[in-house]
Protein backbone atom coordinates (compact mmCIF):
# COMPACT_ATOMS: atom_id res chain seq x y z
CA UNK A 1 0.00 0.00 0.00
CA UNK A 2 2.62 2.41 0.90
CA UNK A 3 4.89 1.61 -2.19
CA UNK A 4 1.41 2.55 -4.22
CA UNK A 5 0.87 5.51 -2.80
CA UNK A 6 4.63 6.79 -3.33
CA UNK A 7 4.40 5.50 -7.27
CA UNK A 8 0.69 7.70 -7.13
CA UNK A 9 2.47 10.79 -5.60
CA UNK A 10 5.04 10.52 -8.15
CA UNK A 11 3.32 10.10 -10.85
CA UNK A 12 1.72 13.41 -9.96
CA UNK A 13 4.61 15.07 -9.46
CA UNK A 14 5.82 14.24 -13.27
CA UNK A 15 2.30 15.21 -14.25
CA UNK A 16 2.53 18.88 -12.65
CA UNK A 17 6.37 19.22 -14.24
CA UNK A 18 5.21 18.28 -17.53
CA UNK A 19 2.35 20.44 -17.42
CA UNK A 20 4.41 23.45 -16.61
CA UNK A 21 6.87 23.07 -19.90
CA UNK A 22 6.26 24.84 -22.52
CA UNK A 23 7.71 24.75 -25.93
CA UNK A 24 10.14 27.29 -28.06
CA UNK A 25 8.14 30.02 -29.57
CA UNK A 26 9.63 29.22 -33.33
CA UNK A 27 8.11 28.66 -36.34
CA UNK A 28 5.74 25.47 -36.29
CA UNK A 29 6.80 25.10 -32.59
CA UNK A 30 3.23 23.69 -30.24
CA UNK A 31 2.70 25.75 -27.41
CA UNK A 32 2.85 23.27 -25.12
CA UNK A 33 4.19 19.68 -25.49
CA UNK A 34 1.64 16.84 -26.35
CA UNK A 35 1.83 13.16 -27.64
CA UNK A 36 2.21 12.80 -30.92
CA UNK A 37 1.69 8.62 -31.77
CA UNK A 38 3.12 9.11 -35.68
CA UNK A 39 6.12 10.57 -35.23
CA UNK A 40 8.64 9.20 -38.66
CA UNK A 41 11.47 10.58 -36.97
CA UNK A 42 12.16 12.46 -33.33
CA UNK A 43 10.43 9.02 -31.72
CA UNK A 44 12.12 9.64 -28.27
CA UNK A 45 9.86 12.83 -27.60
CA UNK A 46 6.60 11.01 -29.18
CA UNK A 47 4.93 10.89 -25.32
CA UNK A 48 6.05 14.88 -25.26
CA UNK A 49 6.18 16.70 -28.29
CA UNK A 50 6.78 20.13 -29.42
CA UNK A 51 6.50 19.05 -32.96
CA UNK A 52 3.93 17.80 -34.97
CA UNK A 53 4.05 14.27 -36.76
CA UNK A 54 4.13 15.85 -40.55
CA UNK A 55 7.31 17.76 -39.99
CA UNK A 56 9.21 14.48 -39.12
CA UNK A 57 8.03 13.20 -42.74
CA UNK A 58 11.09 15.26 -44.27
CA UNK A 59 13.46 14.50 -41.71
CA UNK A 60 12.55 10.34 -42.35
CA UNK A 61 13.36 10.46 -46.33
CA UNK A 62 17.08 9.99 -46.37
CA UNK A 63 19.31 11.46 -47.68
CA UNK A 64 18.30 14.62 -46.12
CA UNK A 65 18.29 17.31 -48.87
CA UNK A 66 16.38 20.25 -47.33
CA UNK A 67 14.17 21.06 -43.91
CA UNK A 68 12.33 24.19 -44.53
CA UNK A 69 13.79 26.28 -46.29
CA UNK A 70 17.46 25.52 -45.40
CA UNK A 71 19.47 22.96 -47.80
CA UNK A 72 21.41 20.57 -46.03
CA UNK A 73 23.18 19.32 -49.67
CA UNK A 74 24.77 22.43 -50.52
CA UNK A 75 28.61 20.55 -50.66
CA UNK A 76 26.95 17.28 -51.49
CA UNK A 77 24.33 15.01 -49.66
CA UNK A 78 25.71 14.02 -45.59
CA UNK A 79 27.29 10.83 -45.26
CA UNK A 80 25.09 8.63 -43.28
CA UNK A 81 26.61 8.93 -40.13
CA UNK A 82 26.69 12.51 -39.72
CA UNK A 83 22.95 12.88 -41.34
CA UNK A 84 21.68 11.20 -37.69
CA UNK A 85 23.56 13.21 -35.94
CA UNK A 86 22.21 16.43 -37.74
CA UNK A 87 19.04 14.71 -37.39
CA UNK A 88 19.60 14.56 -33.34
CA UNK A 89 20.18 18.21 -33.30
CA UNK A 90 17.37 19.03 -35.45
CA UNK A 91 14.97 16.81 -33.27
CA UNK A 92 15.78 18.35 -29.91
CA UNK A 93 14.93 21.95 -31.58
CA UNK A 94 11.75 21.21 -32.86
CA UNK A 95 10.19 18.76 -30.82
CA UNK A 96 11.95 18.35 -27.42
CA UNK A 97 9.58 19.48 -24.41
CA UNK A 98 13.23 20.87 -22.66
CA UNK A 99 14.25 22.86 -25.34
CA UNK A 100 12.50 26.06 -24.21
CA UNK A 101 14.50 25.77 -20.81
CA UNK A 102 17.32 27.09 -23.09
CA UNK A 103 15.61 29.88 -24.90
CA UNK A 104 17.69 32.67 -26.12
CA UNK A 105 17.01 35.53 -24.44
CA UNK A 106 16.58 37.75 -27.17
CA UNK A 107 15.04 35.56 -29.71
CA UNK A 108 12.75 33.30 -27.82
CA UNK A 109 12.49 30.98 -31.06
CA UNK A 110 15.91 30.25 -30.51
CA UNK A 111 18.43 28.14 -28.20
CA UNK A 112 21.18 29.52 -26.52
CA UNK A 113 24.00 27.69 -24.29
CA UNK A 114 22.06 23.84 -24.36
CA UNK A 115 24.99 22.19 -21.98
CA UNK A 116 25.98 18.99 -24.58
CA UNK A 117 28.14 16.52 -23.75
CA UNK A 118 31.43 16.29 -24.47
CA UNK A 119 31.20 13.23 -25.60
CA UNK A 120 28.46 13.82 -27.88
CA UNK A 121 30.39 16.30 -29.54
CA UNK A 122 33.57 14.42 -30.10
CA UNK A 123 31.25 11.70 -32.02
CA UNK A 124 29.45 14.07 -33.65
CA UNK A 125 32.50 15.85 -35.39
CA UNK A 126 34.20 12.13 -35.87
CA UNK A 127 31.02 11.07 -37.96
CA UNK A 128 30.76 14.34 -40.30
CA UNK A 129 34.64 15.45 -40.01
CA UNK A 130 34.59 13.90 -44.03
CA UNK A 131 31.25 15.50 -44.96
CA UNK A 132 31.68 18.85 -46.87
CA UNK A 133 30.59 22.01 -46.12
CA UNK A 134 30.80 25.74 -47.25
CA UNK A 135 29.89 27.72 -43.73
CA UNK A 136 30.76 27.97 -40.32
CA UNK A 137 27.88 28.63 -38.94
CA UNK A 138 25.25 26.86 -40.85
CA UNK A 139 22.37 30.16 -38.84
CA UNK A 140 24.23 33.39 -40.39
CA UNK A 141 26.97 32.18 -42.69
CA UNK A 142 24.28 31.46 -46.07
CA UNK A 143 23.66 33.83 -48.74
CA UNK A 144 19.89 33.45 -48.43
CA UNK A 145 17.85 34.53 -51.22
CA UNK A 146 14.45 35.74 -51.81
CA UNK A 147 13.07 32.56 -51.28
CA UNK A 148 14.71 32.15 -47.87
CA UNK A 149 16.65 29.47 -48.94
CA UNK A 150 20.70 29.08 -48.84
CA UNK A 151 23.57 29.24 -51.14
CA UNK A 152 27.55 29.00 -50.48
CA UNK A 153 29.21 32.37 -50.17
CA UNK A 154 32.61 30.28 -50.18
CA UNK A 155 33.99 26.66 -51.66
CA UNK A 156 33.27 23.60 -49.91
CA UNK A 157 36.03 22.40 -47.73
CA UNK A 158 35.72 19.11 -45.30
CA UNK A 159 34.11 19.44 -41.81
CA UNK A 160 37.88 18.29 -40.34
CA UNK A 161 39.39 21.75 -42.01
CA UNK A 162 36.07 24.07 -40.86
CA UNK A 163 36.19 23.04 -36.94
CA UNK A 164 39.29 22.03 -35.06
CA UNK A 165 37.92 19.70 -33.05
CA UNK A 166 33.93 18.60 -31.87
CA UNK A 167 34.18 21.30 -29.43
CA UNK A 168 34.62 24.05 -32.01
CA UNK A 169 32.00 22.28 -34.33
CA UNK A 170 29.64 22.35 -31.22
CA UNK A 171 30.01 25.94 -30.47
CA UNK A 172 30.46 27.54 -33.38
CA UNK A 173 28.20 25.21 -36.05
CA UNK A 174 25.04 26.73 -34.90
CA UNK A 175 25.90 29.82 -32.94
CA UNK A 176 25.41 30.09 -29.66
CA UNK A 177 22.60 27.55 -29.18
CA UNK A 178 24.93 24.76 -28.15
CA UNK A 179 27.72 24.50 -25.27
CA UNK A 180 30.13 21.90 -24.37
CA UNK A 181 29.61 20.99 -20.68
CA UNK A 182 32.31 20.68 -18.24
CA UNK A 183 30.20 17.99 -16.65
CA UNK A 184 30.36 14.61 -17.30
CA UNK A 185 27.21 13.46 -16.64
CA UNK A 186 24.65 16.93 -16.14
CA UNK A 187 24.99 17.20 -19.63
CA UNK A 188 22.38 16.09 -23.03
CA UNK A 189 23.29 13.42 -25.24
CA UNK A 190 19.94 14.58 -27.16
CA UNK A 191 18.96 10.94 -26.56
CA UNK A 192 16.12 9.15 -23.89
CA UNK A 193 18.41 10.07 -21.30
CA UNK A 194 17.86 13.40 -21.52
CA UNK A 195 14.63 13.61 -19.40
CA UNK A 196 16.63 12.29 -16.12
CA UNK A 197 19.32 14.54 -16.83
CA UNK A 198 17.06 17.65 -16.99
CA UNK A 199 15.05 16.38 -14.13
CA UNK A 200 18.46 15.61 -12.39
CA UNK A 201 19.59 19.26 -13.53
CA UNK A 202 16.01 21.18 -11.89
CA UNK A 203 16.83 19.03 -8.35
CA UNK A 204 20.33 20.44 -8.40
CA UNK A 205 19.55 23.83 -9.15
CA UNK A 206 16.53 24.08 -6.42
CA UNK A 207 18.65 22.43 -3.79
CA UNK A 208 21.63 24.88 -4.57
CA UNK A 209 19.60 27.78 -4.39
CA UNK A 210 17.74 26.60 -0.78
CA UNK A 211 21.21 25.99 0.71
CA UNK A 212 23.48 28.37 2.50
CA UNK A 213 26.33 30.17 0.68
CA UNK A 214 29.17 28.47 2.02
CA UNK A 215 28.14 25.34 -0.10
CA UNK A 216 29.28 27.51 -2.90
CA UNK A 217 33.04 26.58 -3.23
CA UNK A 218 34.90 24.56 -5.62
CA UNK A 219 34.93 21.56 -3.79
CA UNK A 220 31.49 21.55 -2.59
CA UNK A 221 30.35 21.87 -6.17
CA UNK A 222 32.50 18.91 -7.07
CA UNK A 223 30.76 17.04 -4.58
CA UNK A 224 27.44 17.50 -5.38
CA UNK A 225 27.81 17.18 -8.66
CA UNK A 226 29.38 13.81 -7.75
CA UNK A 227 26.34 12.82 -5.85
CA UNK A 228 23.95 13.58 -8.78
CA UNK A 229 26.37 11.52 -10.91
CA UNK A 230 25.78 8.93 -8.74
CA UNK A 231 22.67 9.24 -8.86
CA UNK A 232 21.86 9.40 -12.60
CA UNK A 233 23.78 5.96 -12.82
CA UNK A 234 21.64 4.37 -10.03
CA UNK A 235 18.58 5.40 -11.85
CA UNK A 236 19.88 4.15 -15.15
CA UNK A 237 21.50 0.42 -13.11
CA UNK A 238 17.67 0.35 -11.96
CA UNK A 239 16.27 0.86 -15.31
CA UNK A 240 18.34 -1.55 -16.92
CA UNK A 241 17.30 -4.03 -13.83
CA UNK A 242 14.17 -3.78 -14.43
CA UNK A 243 14.07 -4.68 -18.00
CA UNK A 244 15.59 -7.69 -16.91
CA UNK A 245 12.72 -8.32 -14.40
CA UNK A 246 10.34 -8.19 -17.44
CA UNK A 247 11.89 -10.02 -19.94
CA UNK A 248 11.56 -13.23 -17.47
CA UNK A 249 8.06 -13.24 -17.77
Amino acid sequence: MLRFLMILCLAISLETRSIKRQCLQGVGHKYSPTRENYLQECTIYAKSSCCHADFTETLARSPVTKVSTTYWNRCGNLSKLCEIYMKKIECFYRCSPYAAQWAHHQYVGALQSVPVCQSFCDDWYEACKNDFTCVKNWLTDWEIDEKKENHCKTECIPYHEMYASGTDMCENMWGQSLTVSSSPCLCLQMNELDGKVVRLMEERLSSSSSSSSSSSSSSSNRGDEEHYCLKLEKEMGLEDLEDEELEMY
